[in-house]
């Protein structure tokens, strides 16, 4: 390293480009780095990383930003191996009619694996609802979510769709909650304090847990 006890000595500017060259590299090097630190790293079939605002997946159909959730990175590959997996599976119904059903169940008590009157939980009572307009979906919020068309942006969001959550239990699974969006900010679901209620999403717990929405019914 040249110091500056060298360069009031008069070392000839000749002996000392060699180190002005080599410091010059190694800055650049550290420059390039960082910047790779900074870069969303690519997905199986497109890009995924941190936006600005939240969480940004990028596949070859859509652009998916969550920008209320904090996904860590192995939660950010989970929902990319996820996606890849399949999503957009279809069902035929009437989202009136589904609604309506699902506000019947109001007040019903919570219980982990209920699918009945007596107590339900949260994909449950979407696995209840649907059945009873003849329609099998999965019990699991995280499988429920690979039926209808993903909604990026929660204000295109519509009475009759699905909405899904993280990180409401400890499992292993990244998707852990699902409700049914019957509009004005609200969604029914089924809470494991208060049963089956209607919530808004911008409620400050639910916020920072809401991944998506599906349309099952266009």
């Amino acid at each position: 390293m040249v110091s500056e006890a060298d360069i009031r000595s008069g070392m000839p500017l000749k002996e000392l480009q060699p180190i002005f060259i080599f410091l010059a590299v190694v800055l650049l090097l550290l420059s390039a780095s960082c910047s790779r630190r900074t870069v969303p790293a690519d997905a199986v079939h497109g890009k995924s990383g941190r936006s600005a605002g939240g969480v940004l997946i990028k596949t070859s159909e859509f652009t998916l930003i969550i920008p209320d959730v904090s996904l860590s990175q192995s939660e950010t590959k989970q929902l990319e191996q996820f996606i890849n997996a399949g999503i957009g599976l279809s069902v035929a119904s009437n989202k009136a009619t589904i609604i309506r059903t699902a506000r019947g169940y109001l007040g019903v008590p919570h219980c982990m694996g209920g699918t009945t009157a007596k107590c339900m939980d949260c994909s449950g009572l979407i696995f209840r609802i649907f059945a009873r307009h003849g329609i099998t979906l999965p019990h699991n919020s995280e499988e429920q979510a690979r039926y209808g068309r993903i909604i990026t942006e929660k204000k295109m969001l519509m009475p009759g769709d699905l909405v899904f959550f993280v990180r409401t239990y400890s499992s292993s699974r990244l998707i852990t909650h699902s409700g049914i969006f019957i509009g004005e900010d609200r969604f029914i679901h089924t809470s494991s304090g208060k049963g089956v209620t209607i919530t808004p999403l911008n409620d400050p717990y639910w916020k920072e847990r809401y991944l998506f929405g599906t349309r099952i019914f266009e």
